[in-house]
């Protein structure tokens, strides 16, 4: 078998990788922020508040993650016009079109992975024994407290494994970026398919071990974090 492209300089594999960490590392951060915000509004005693999240979390779930992407690039980027790159003087154009493509994938992976996290922190909220949270209200506690300093803590505590296996569904995620020319692993493994059809075995392989070697460690991690913090009942 030929693994003579390894060595090619002209394909960074390492690159595409790093690049496939990068996306996976700011999506994991916003979609955890996002959905930890659309679990509160979900068990909110606000009915519209309650609404508005079940709406946006049933809707987002259903729509494929190919076509959200695509929708950042084509919609909210080319015909709403919104900018999340600064282009500035004597920057190459390109550079700006990656760092722009790059920042609309991010925010479309925050979007659809954050209403897998809220479902999977909602279902933590459930696991909370509700004497607790009235106790809580009983001491004259609002909301907010109750749920950021009684219920949080042990719902995440709660889906650490759950939250584990979104973490690594969106590290797979991330290859659809390559529908907007984020330059990741997908995106090499089409080149290198192009470029080297006849060592596809090869390409394939190399691609395969490079996301097992991104997985596994998470799912091994999170399987020693869920058992440590697990929550006694």
């Amino acid at each position: 078998m030929d693994f003579s492209f390894l060595s090619d300089p002209r394909y960074d594999i390492l690159g595409a990788f790093w690049m496939t960490v990068q996306l996976t590392f700011w999506s994991a951060i916003g979609s955890f922020v996002l959905g930890v915000i659309l679990a509160a509004m979900r068990v909110s005693p606000v009915p519209l508040m309650r609404s508005f999240a079940g709406g946006f979390v049933n809707v987002i779930r259903n729509i494929p993650l190919t076509l959200i992407i695509i929708m950042m690039s084509q919609v909210v980027a080319n015909q709403l016009g919104l900018r999340l790159a600064v282009r500035e003087a004597g920057v190459n154009p390109q550079a700006f079109l990656n760092s722009q493509n790059f920042r609309l994938a991010v925010l479309g992976f925050v979007i659809y992975t954050s209403t897998f996290v809220c479902e999977a922190i909602r279902a933590g909220i459930n696991t909370v024994p509700p004497g607790q949270a009235e106790a809580a209200r009983a001491i004259g506690l609002k909301f907010t407290q109750v749920l950021g300093i009684v219920v949080l803590p042990q719902a995440i505590r709660a889906v650490v494994a759950p939250l584990g296996s979104v973490l690594i569904a969106l590290t797979k995620n991330t290859t659809v970026a390559s529908a907007i020319g984020v330059a990741e692993a997908a995106l090499l493994m089409n080149t290198l398919i192009e470029n080297e059809a006849d060592k596809f075995t090869a390409v394939f392989l190399v691609i395969a071990a490079g996301f097992i070697v991104l997985t596994l460690p998470t799912g091994l991690v999170f399987g020693g974090l869920a058992k440590k913090y697990q929550v006694k009942r």
